[in-house]
């Protein structure tokens, strides 16, 4: 693929996380099988999570890059960050959902019920498909992905999971389909704050067709070798590293094959603040939040933030002739 000006950055020495720290934890186990918008407003400014203390089972997770098909191999800058501490990743959420401050979410979804769970892939498919969690038994990938949400804070985070191409592949989309559309659960019973009126739930999200097959996009249902927690959108949730993690739809029910673009939960909010495609782009600012540099959750200071959030060359090509100040 031809070089383009948003290119990854190497990382410094200093900043990659040395070996023996890295691995000298609880050893990973190595076979793992998937057995009025005002209201939101003052909620979406940045906090700083300070963790209590370091946690002592805090697996570690031996990085083994993994083939990524036509567009290359994961970049080493995406794979030797240093990791975002366990317990930020799991008491630092943005689950609206359960709550607007991020630090209730853990505690007000300890009893969320991901048992039984099955996922509906259907619209313009071939072979509708409507699968128990169980049935999800692909081998699953460690993928070390940076994490940038579009208030300006970031995190690295150890995901394990499996290609959604993988699944979307099985459904057979017809030559019509264009998007895919993502539907999280809407159950008021297990979700406190589904009773706001000021949201259009249930919570929605879509992909340009090309966007979910490309080998980067997963379907997480872990991170640090252990089973997604509810606050991480468990049992299972998308994640699309280039894009501003909202994108990436937590607890996800529902995946439909469509042929235009679906509407989606914060662009129908404010289409003015959050575009359909919501690439990460510190060349394009968000009314309310300069995206030219990010806070690192647990880190000092701040940091420059990277073109597709450093995942440039794997993923600009999808873009080629888009105006990406306008096409955001």
């Amino acid at each position: 693929m031809s070089k383009n000006k948003y290119t990854s950055n190497p990382l410094k020495p200093s900043e990659i996380t040395p070996e023996h720290l890295y691995l000298n934890r609880r050893k990973f186990i190595s076979s793992l099988g998937i057995t009025s918008a005002a209201a939101f407003l003052a909620a979406c400014s940045p906090q700083v999570f300070q963790p209590t203390a370091a946690l002592e089972n805090t697996p570690a997770i031996s990085p083994d890059p993994t083939k990524m098909g036509e567009q290359g191999t994961v970049s080493p800058s995406t794979m030797d960050e240093p990791l975002t501490d366990y317990e930020a990743v799991t008491n630092y959420n943005n689950y609206y959902e359960f709550s607007l401050d991020k630090q209730e979410v853990a505690p007000l979804s300890e009893d969320f019920k991901t048992t039984p769970w099955t996922v509906q892939i259907g619209g313009l498919v071939n072979k509708p498909l409507t699968l128990g969690i169980e049935d999800l038994t692909f081998p699953r990938e460690e993928r070390i992905y940076r994490m940038r949400c579009v208030e300006g804070w970031s995190m690295v985070i150890p995901w394990l999971g499996f290609p959604l191409k993988t699944l979307l592949e099985m459904a057979e989309p017809t030559s019509d389909a264009k998007f895919v559309a993502f539907q999280t659960l809407n159950d008021p019973e297990q979700y406190p704050n589904l009773k706001n009126p000021s949201f259009p739930w249930p919570y929605t999200e879509g992909l340009r067709l090309d966007e979910a097959m490309h080998d980067l996009t997963i379907l997480s249902t872990g991170l640090y070798g252990k089973e997604l927690l509810p606050q991480n959108g468990a049992p299972i949730r998308l994640v699309v590293p280039w894009k501003y993690g909202f994108k990436s739809i937590k607890s996800i029910i529902k995946i439909d094959l469509v042929d235009s673009q679906p509407a989606t939960f914060w662009n129908s909010i404010a289409p003015y603040e959050y575009g359909f495609y919501s690439n990460v782009n510190p060349e394009k600012s968000h009314p309310r939040w300069s995206q030219s540099s990010e806070k690192r959750i647990g880190e000092k200071g701040r940091q420059p933030t990277l073109m597709f959030n450093g995942y440039a060359e794997e993923v600009a090509y999808l873009y080629e002739g888009m105006d990406l100040q306008v096409d955001y």
